[in-house]
């Protein structure tokens, strides 16, 4: 009895420390990447030779085992022009395991989303990472500071920020004074009865008292007000708050009690006879066996109850999105195993790519089948019921221009949706690939172009529901064998009624560039909003340009905004892909260009529908009306003073919108 205890305890306990580990193993949450585009490297020159080894060796010291503090700055290189400076800093309170996850994916990530530059800073949630061609050692660095808020308001704005500011200022210092080598602080306060103010303030522990706290009122200064919650961070420091305990305040020095709260010491331990003792261990040792064997065979029952649940799910009723059941899920249920086989289980050889909610694996089933497997990650925003949303959503759409969904598997962590496998996989690596751009001609751009436009019909009018899908962009459009576009991921799709126009969010889904300003700033969102999604789509799709491009380069110009002043300017063809060529036609170029501003205009209202587009495509007799200028969109505080939008009390979100790719799930908590 007493083996089969010991044993049951001990898997129970490797069973805890398994699911401990995967979730600390979770992909990190990005947040923002800034390239300064001042200075750029050749490729394959001294300096990229000599970042490689720098980052590898940032990677290596933040997988040490003697890195507590959850810092390390490197160098690689001799001479100053070619040297590499860099640094990185975790989160006070992660683990080591996931501060070393999180400086590995941003080792690679900054590469990528910073290519050729010499100076990049990249934000996660768990860690921050940086390099530089000059010295950026116990320098403070305040530029560029960047700011993200909840969209929540508070219910007493006064009192909130007296409470913040007492917390804020607390946190400060104490954390510009921690000499435990973190120079970091967090603090929690009551606001109301229910909900309590969480803060944390961190530098880099190489800069000095003075600096930290200097660094540290500077972006403290940029917090909103009368907000639920923000952050504003910078390359040396950061300040956050929320109405949610968003840390792990085990991980991070608590501030010593003050005289009169010092528990007192514990008594002394009390003696008992021998004989007493060890028939109180007896006692013990009897309740104690069953009770543990109790445990382990209840938490086996459970496991096998959720594993048969697992076998026969069904989609529950009841989202907010209004679908109905799937009543005969099981004829799109596939086993664990099948998935599996068909991925060789999950091999990198087979990842196709990944996107905002996880992997996805190309795949063949036994009957010889080409899949595509879409692997959500534990760790990402999708939970079960955007599961559920784009399951019970996608099963019930079929159009040609729409990724056909074949079935889907739920099985312990695992969520994984399969779908039609499409061998040229998605728009975004032809379009901004140099070489693979070139088999982009005019023709194939305009087939993709209608496509999108009959494909965003159905989902808006044609079907027998009126979906919104919020995040239409070029990595969600998949090409076939034909490069025929087919729109996929609805896992932040939202339903309509008949007969609404409009709803209101505080959950803002989608991604900063392809967002239009009332939804990015307001929460409002329609059929209109996914006509601006459309039009930024087809500004690239005719200038062969990411969305933030220009904003990169020209110092915070987007890409509606480059387009426009083209057209106003009478040279609207500068804005053409060059890789084009000569396959193009002037009048359906400039047709496209009109239609994508008139979706990108800052008013709803001035933009067509969608049945307008596919009609405005189809017949050159329908006149158009003259576009107005497209929404300006904030820059970040390093490229100057914010303009317009300034006064309005939700423009001051985030970062700058004209950032591709930053896909977003959520602002605040659930």
């Amino acid at each position: 009895m007493s083996s089969f205890f010991t044993i049951s305890l001990s898997f129970l306990l490797l069973f805890f420390f398994i699911n401990l580990r995967s979730t600390e193993s979770a992909a990190p949450t990005y947040l923002y990447n800034y390239c300064s585009n001042a200075t750029r490297f050749a490729p394959n020159s001294t300096y990229q030779s000599n970042l490689n080894k720098l980052l590898s060796s940032l990677s290596s010291a933040a997988a040490a085992a003697n890195n507590t503090n959850g810092f390390a700055n490197a160098t690689a290189g001799q001479n100053p022009p070619d040297r590499a400076y860099g640094l990185f800093l975790c989160r006070a309170d992660v683990s080591a395991s996931t501060c070393s996850d999180c400086v590995a994916a941003g080792t690679q990530d900054i590469l990528q989303r910073c290519p050729n530059q010499r100076v990049s800073v990249i934000w996660y949630d768990e860690c921050m990472l940086r390099y530089s061609n000059q010295s950026i050692y116990s320098v403070m660095d305040t530029v560029p500071s960047l700011m993200m808020y909840n969209t929540g308001n508070i219910s007493d704005p006064t009192r909130f920020a007296q409470i913040l500011g007492d917390t804020m200022d607390d946190i400060v210092a104490r954390a510009s004074g921690d000499e435990s080598g973190k120079k970091a602080a967090t603090a929690e306060a009551n606001f109301t009865s229910l909900q309590k103010l969480y803060t944390l303030a961190q530098c880099t522990p190489d800069l000095t008292a003075s600096d930290c706290n200097t660094c540290l009122q500077s972006v403290k200064s940029n917090l909103p007000s009368g907000k639920q919650g923000g952050r504003d961070f910078s390359p040396s420091c950061s300040v956050r708050f929320e109405l949610y305990p968003f840390y792990n305040a085990s991980a991070v020095a608590a501030p010593p009690p003050p005289p009169s709260q010092i528990p007192p010491p514990p008594p002394a331990p009390v003696t008992r006879p021998k004989g007493k003792s060890n028939k109180t261990t007896v006692i013990i040792i009897a309740v104690a066996v069953p009770v543990g064997v109790a445990v382990v065979l209840l938490f086996l029952a459970c496991c096998f109850r959720r594993r048969k649940a697992a076998k026969t799910y069904e989609v529950a009723q009841g989202d907010e999105s209004g679908v109905g059941d799937i009543t005969d899920v099981e004829s799109l249920q596939y086993d664990l195993a099948t998935i599996q086989a068909a991925t060789d289980n999950f091999s990198h050889q087979n990842k196709l790519g990944e996107g905002g909610f996880g992997e996805v694996f190309q795949g063949r089933l036994p009957n010889g089948q080409q899949i595509a497997v879409k692997r959500l990650s534990q760790g990402s925003g999708q939970g079960a019921r955007e599961f559920k949303n784009e399951v019970t959503l996608v099963a019930k759409l079929q159009h040609r221009n729409l990724a056909r969904l074949l079935g889907f598997c739920l099985e312990g962590e695992e969520k994984l949706l399969v779908y039609e496998f499409v061998p040229n996989k998605s728009l975004d690596s032809f379009l901004f690939d140099p070489e693979k751009s070139r088999q982009l001609d005019w023709p194939i751009r305009y087939k993709i172009i209608y496509g999108i436009a009959r494909g965003m019909l159905y989902l808006h009018e044609d079907s027998r529901l009126r979906i919104i899908h919020r995040d239409l962009k070029a990595s969600n459009i998949l090409l076939d064998g034909e490069m025929n576009p087919k729109i996929s991921d609805f896992g932040m799709a939202r339903i309509f009624g008949v007969d609404q126009t409009q709803a209101n969010t505080n959950k803002i889904v989608g991604t900063f560039g392809y967002m239009s300003p009332e939804y990015a700033m307001h929460g409002q969102f329609s059929v209109k909003s996914d006509v601006y999604s459309f039009g930024v789509l087809l500004l690239e799709l005719i200038s062969g340009k990411k969305n933030s491009f220009f904003y990169e380069t020209d110092g915070g110009e987007d890409l509606a905004s480059h387009a426009w002043k083209n057209w106003r300017d009478g040279t609207p063809l500068e804005v053409l892909d060059p890789a084009i060529s000569d396959s193009y036609s002037r009048n359906e170029v400039l047709r496209c260009l009109h239609i994508g501003l008139l979706c990108v205009q800052e008013d709803p209202m001035d933009r067509p529908t969608m049945a307008n587009i596919v009609l405005m495509l189809n017949s050159y007799s329908v006149s158009l009306a003259l576009p107005q200028q497209p929404a300006f969109f904030l820059r970040s505080r390093t490229d100057g003073p914010m303009k317009d939008l300034e006064s309005d009390q939700s423009a001051t979100r985030s970062m700058p919108l004209s950032t591709n790719e930053m896909s977003v799930t959520e602002v605040y908590p659930r």
